[in-house]
């Protein structure tokens, strides 16, 4: 199938981009990477009456790394946040996860703004972003705003974007030396949206479990932290017997949602395996030594 009819739009300034959305509200739709919104166009499932191409705003595109957080613009492509060495050094649990995303042409094109705010409960980035207590800048005609990341996201495919508002950056706290960090994801075949993935942060001190962080994505129709698993950790000494009681305690956490992918029970037994597998992973990264 083709898109319907649409009038097309490149501005060259931000401003001009939020006059546009301003000026056509929900009739009008942001085209930044494509990789989502293009192939919903083809199936007629949006249907925009005004395509606003942002890939020729300047200074959009850009990573900043600072002592506390590494700042990332919203233009910046999945293939530049899966190989940047600043972004990686910060956050290699986001680097990790923004490498699974589709395949080799889509991270070329994908941003990492148009991830977070097309806000489908299956991509990796949003995931990691909650994970990571993120916030997101975002412009529009009522001037700038930060968002946390987990009040970006409403429902799927849904945030607290108004029409006019545009990501134009999002901070990611940096990854601590003493913390290890472990990402799953079960996918049906490789550059396959994920049926279920967790992410993981822990800092270990005198023994213990000093702090705790478990998202989960596409189990529910937004990602989020799983606290009660979290709460399971802290304080704990960190090993097999942790673990899984906390895998456990998040499998019963969550609603999962059913689809063609699988049913509710099959995305309990997901989360299950995947938050064992991501904590797993951190574990071994701690007792490496390494973030």
């Amino acid at each position: 199938m083709k898109p319907a009819a649409f009038a097309y739009c490149a501005p060259r300034t931000l401003e001009e981009a939020i006059s546009l959305l301003d000026e056509h509200g929900y009739d009008a739709k942001l085209l930044a990477g494509g990789q989502s919104l293009v192939p919903l166009m083809n199936l007629r499932l949006a249907r925009p009456t005004v395509l606003v191409d942002i890939n020729r705003v300047d200074g959009l595109a850009f990573v900043e790394s600072g002592d506390e957080v590494v700042r990332i613009g919203a233009m910046t492509r999945h293939h530049t946040v899966a190989t940047s060495s600043e972004i990686r050094g910060a956050s290699p649990l986001l680097s990790h996860a923004a490498g699974h995303i589709g395949y080799r042409a889509i991270r070329h094109r994908g941003t990492l703004g148009g991830s977070l705010a097309h806000a489908d409960p299956a991509s990796e980035l949003p995931c990691v972003a909650v994970t990571q207590s993120a916030t997101v800048r975002v412009t529009g005609s009522a001037g700038e705003r930060t968002i946390r990341a987990d009040e970006l996201f409403l429902a799927e495919m849904t945030t607290t974007l108004a029409p006019d508002e545009i990501v134009t950056s999002v901070a990611i706290p940096r990854i601590r030396p003493d913390e290890g960090w472990g990402f799953r994801e079960f996918v049906r075949k490789v550059g396959d949206f994920a049926v279920v993935m967790a992410a993981a942060l822990l800092r270990v001190a005198d023994g213990r479990v000093a702090s705790a962080r478990l998202g989960l994505g596409g189990a529910e129709g937004t990602p989020r932290r799983v606290t009660e698993a979290e709460q399971a950790l802290v304080g704990s000494v960190l090993g097999a017997e942790t673990i899984e009681k906390a895998a456990r305690v998040a499998a019963e956490a969550v609603e999962p949602t059913s689809d063609i992918h699988g049913s509710a029970d099959y995305r309990r037994r997901l989360v299950h395996a995947m938050t064992r597998r991501a904590l797993q992973d951190a574990l071994g990264r701690l007792e490496a030594g390494h973030g």
